[in-house]
């Protein structure tokens, strides 16, 4: 059998990128409905609304570009560097306002 280290990559990095693609397309077109959910969930923690609202906003972005560039193989460790610090926010977001069950699939979305 023929080893194809390539193509193996390609298919670890694939399920990660079509959920972080999918997560952007379904969040862009209602950016605005998504960011209020957001604000309205984080507006009793700790985060000032200063960094809750351009993050909201920023993050089906990232979420997307994150998608595409994993799926093209293009920047391949740029975008994994970002794809984590991103679910690093994420994460930290989650404790702080206690969405254990997220924390949980975060954290396998990071594995």
């Amino acid at each position: 059998m023929k080893k194809n280290p390539g193509r193996t990559y390609l298919m670890a990095r694939l399920p990660i990128a079509v959920s972080a693609l999918g997560h952007g397309l379904d969040r862009i077109p209602k950016i605005q409905v998504f960011s209020d959910h957001l604000v309205s969930q984080f507006s009793k923690s700790i985060l000032p609304m200063k960094l809750v609202i351009p993050f909201s906003t920023a993050l089906p972005f990232v979420e997307l570009g994150v998608g595409i560039l994993l799926i093209l193989g293009l920047f391949t460790r740029f975008a994994c560097v970002v794809g984590v610090i991103t679910m690093l926010a994420l994460i930290f977001g989650s404790c702080l306002i206690e969405q254990w069950d997220n924390v949980l699939s975060q954290m396998l979305y990071s594995l």
